[in-house]
């Protein structure tokens, strides 16, 4: 009988492929325009590439495993990778924000309340916000670049990945009907 690789190891090689990338894509564009980091495109199109990259891993360790998985070992994979890639980003983020660039974060905040702004006048609701308001969002976006707001930014996306990791796991899925009665 052959050795297949376990969800686990399989999640876990995956998900250090996707968090090198990831502290890659992010050192780079760090090098080239900053302020990018925060903007909404960025953010949507790591999520699309960082998923397509998930999901390709994903049918090639479901091919490895003879071209079924069922939906179990390909939620596992999914979760794993993703907590993996992480806890990686997050260490990279972390060297970024306090080791690089100290002063980043400064400049993230001050751009994501530029960006917020910016959405609020379109829809017509910058008027409506006071001197106050606009000081505590920037407060609690700057606490999320401190390290206890990393954590906690961590943990939220824990919950998220587990739902993440239900839809892959339904992608991944392949079941071998040759065995049906």
């Amino acid at each position: 009988m052959e050795n297949q690789e376990t969800p686990f190891k399989a999640g876990l090689n995956a998900g250090v492929i996707l968090g090198i990338f990831s502290v890659v894509i992010t050192f780079i564009v760090y090098f080239i325009d900053p302020p990018t980091l925060v903007s909404g495109m960025y953010g949507i199109a790591m999520l699309v590439v960082f998923f397509g990259v998930l999901i390709y891993l994903g049918i090639q360790y479901r091919k490895s495993l003879g071209g079924f998985m069922d939906f179990g070992p390909a939620f596992n994979f999914s979760f794993i990778a993703l907590i993996v890639a992480g806890l990686i980003s997050q260490v990279g983020s972390a060297l970024l924000y306090h080791v690089v660039d100290p002063a980043l974060p400064g400049v993230l905040v001050e751009q994501t309340l530029e960006n917020t702004m910016a959405m609020m006048e379109k829809i017509g609701a910058a008027d409506a916000m006071s001197v106050d308001q606009i000081d505590k969002m920037r407060e609690s976006t700057a606490a999320n670049f401190t390290a206890m707001g990393q954590i906690k930014t961590f943990g939220i996306a824990l919950i998220i990945y587990a739902v993440i990791s239900l839809i892959l796991g339904a992608i991944l899925k392949r079941r071998d009907k040759s065995l049906d009665y």
